[in-house]
């Protein structure tokens, strides 16, 4: 046993995954009741991801601010506005994709979804500002990272004053939660197999035959933001090779993400990459969990393009001031989807309203991204998940291009 455990680690973790997908491919493809049965090992494995995040981002955060001592490394305000400015960027790459290639949906022919989508922006504001400031206890179970994260630093700042022995305790139980996540990372492989045989076994890829031009629009310019947008301002920022990063983001929190279909359960896979790249953990411990709930690329992307796709179906005419204030609307709408699967649908109602089209029709258009979600809602969070790692890292290049 312990043989098979040490070829098993010495094999990598990447090789490992390529290994899962495939396997679970075929298994799904060919043998769908073993699929759905082995799928128990990706619902293992998503549930022990978003079971430790929020105790990983409380405990690291807080063990951060408390051991501060004024480092000059530590760059969070210039992450933060990579984040905002990449989340704008690809609502404008979005809005200019769906000039270029317009979408019509057959919206007449999909049931309406019943979900509760806020009404205004202001709801979406007033929703993330409250975040801030509730319970801490009901912030850990819910996953509340905007709570978790503000409660974590004002306990930090307490503990600052506090004797050498608790802040070393502190210290101690931030390593001891790192080392579980690592844990829980090591059986990575098994739980993507049972993801992908899972969804392979459930949907097949029949579904999405009828969708496909839109998905070609969604994934287009989710790739066009992945691989041509973000390495030219990494470049710019770092003034180095920017596709080394770019690729070990993709291909260690990407690949992970786009499986797991949650920016809140790859936390710890992106804490993880952050270690191995060498990141300031006082800064990559804030800027990660932050970044699950503000940078939000691929649902700029997937709010803009929907929205202009109803727009397009129903005949509404957009202007260039429409379509700018709506990549505006899209950006900051984007930064409050929650980071789990399929939450930035749910403010498309909202981008609708711009144009006046009905709550029934934009709730039939959500339905489409929901039937769409097994690869929009993947490529989505792939993207939104590495750039958390990639604007860390550009916003450090002290420490970016190490490992």
């Amino acid at each position: 046993m312990r043989a098979l455990v040490n070829a098993y680690l010495k094999a990598g973790l990447v090789p490992m995954i390529v290994v899962a997908l495939i396997l679970g491919a075929l298994v799904g493809g060919i043998a769908p009741s073993v699929g759905l049965s082995v799928g128990i090992l990706g619902s293992l494995f998503v549930g022990a991801l978003k079971a430790v995040a929020p105790i990983l981002v409380f405990v690291l955060v807080m063990a951060a601010v408390t051991s501060y001592k004024g480092n000059s490394d530590l760059r969070i305000k210039p992450v933060m506005m990579l984040y905002l400015f990449g989340t704008f960027a690809a609502a404008l790459t979005a809005v200019a994709a769906s000039f270029l290639f317009p979408v019509e949906l057959a919206l007449s022919a999909v049931e309406s979804v019943e979900q509760s989508a806020p009404q205004s922006l202001r709801e979406v504001l007033t929703n993330l500002l409250m975040n801030l400031v509730a319970n801490p206890v009901q912030s850990l179970v819910n996953a509340n990272y905007m709570g978790i994260l503000t409660w974590a630093v004002l306990i930090g700042l307490a503990l600052r004053h506090v004797g050498e022995t608790t802040r070393q305790v502190v210290s101690d139980l931030s390593d001891a939660i790192t080392s579980v996540v690592k844990w829980v990372i090591m059986v990575a492989p098994f739980g993507i197999f049972g993801l992908v045989a899972s969804t392979v076994a459930e949907t097949g890829f029949g579904a999405l035959l009828g969708y496909g031009k839109l998905l070609l629009v969604l994934v287009g310019a989710m790739l066009f933001i992945a691989l041509v947008f973000n390495p030219l301002l990494v470049f710019a920022i770092t003034r180095k090779n920017p596709y080394p990063l770019v690729m070990a983001c993709l291909r260690e929190s990407g690949v992970t993400a786009f499986f797991t279909r949650s920016s809140a359960a790859n936390i710890p896979v992106n804490m993880n990459l952050a270690r191995k790249l060498g990141l300031n953990e006082e800064t990559y411990s804030v800027t990660i969990p932050l970044g699950a709930t503000i940078n939000m690329a691929g649902a700029a992307i997937t709010i803009n393009v929907l929205t202009l796709a109803a727009a397009h179906t129903l005949g509404i005419d957009v202007s260039f001031g429409s379509a700018l204030l709506l990549a505006i609307v899209g950006s900051l709408s984007a930064c409050g989807a929650s980071g789990v699967a399929g939450g930035s649908l749910l403010l498309i109602p909202l981008a609708c309203s711009l144009f006046n089209i009905p709550n029934d029709i934009a709730m039939q258009v959500v339905a489409i991204g929901f039937i769409i979600g097994v690869v929009q809602d993947s490529a989505e969070t792939a993207l939104n998940s590495s750039t958390d790692v990639l604007f860390t890292a550009a916003a450090d290049p002290k420490y970016a291009y190490k490992g």
